[in-house]
């Protein structure tokens, strides 16, 4: 059976014939799920939105830094947003619940983990997407996969077109990240794809100490811009 992405995709060019009726129910079914993200996460003031790897259990290093992340966050009032499922997300969302913060899932594929206050289900990627850079006002991105890589361009992809504010995006584990780069530096730019300003747009922390002094120097900035 196809994922509701899938059918999202089916377009004539992909093998499909036209279908208007069924393009039309498609469409009504990403406005309600658009509406119904926008009515409930609406009280969602101050959220840091947090990325990584579904990988990592609990004794891994990365899952242990990210619940100290969050936990710090959480004492600055910040909610915590995450895909709601394992990994770097469980890690945070728990992180958020050690301390009274609200805690936020999106799921969409994954199984729920145990620590949220506010789960939110989605089926489009892109829906679920767009909630993650609404309502977040920094994003903090843990080591991953592709998930995590499309997720951390896109937020440089907007910022970078003018699309959303210049948010913080805080790079967590320099060794992990310096590679790319600096792929990005001696490549990409010395082309004239991208710019000194847009390789600015991310800040590197290793504990939770560096990672909310990134956060909150972006806080204030907000508030006197």
């Amino acid at each position: 059976m196809r994922t509701h992405d899938e059918q999202a995709f089916a377009i004539p060019a992909h093998g499909r014939p036209a279908d208007p009726a069924g393009d039309a129910l498609l469409a009504q079914r990403i406005r309600s799920e658009l509406e119904s993200g926008f009515q409930k996460l609406a009280g969602v003031e101050r959220a840091v939105s947090v990325f990584g790897s579904a990988r990592a259990g609990p004794a891994d290093p990365d899952y242990q830094l990210a619940r100290s992340v969050a936990r710090r966050l959480g004492q600055m009032d910040f909610a915590i947003i995450t895909g709601g499922g394992s990994g770097i997300m469980e890690a945070a969302n728990r992180g958020a619940r050690d301390v009274g913060a609200l805690s936020v899932g999106l799921p969409i594929t994954e199984r729920l983990n145990p620590y949220l206050d506010l789960p939110l289900r989605f089926h489009y990627f892109f829906a679920r997407k767009l909630m993650f850079a609404r309502y977040a006002s920094a994003f903090v991105i843990f080591p991953g996969g592709f998930g995590t890589l499309d997720e951390l361009f896109e937020l440089a992809a907007l910022a970078q077109s003018g699309k959303v504010g210049v948010p913080s995006n805080v790079l967590m584990r320099r060794d992990y990240w310096e590679p790319l780069f600096e792929w990005l530096r001696g490549r990409v730019l010395p082309a004239g794809n991208i710019s000194t300003a847009d390789l600015e747009l991310f800040a590197f922390a290793d504990d939770e100490d560096e990672a909310a002094a990134c956060v909150s120097r972006a806080s204030r900035e907000d508030l006197t811009a």
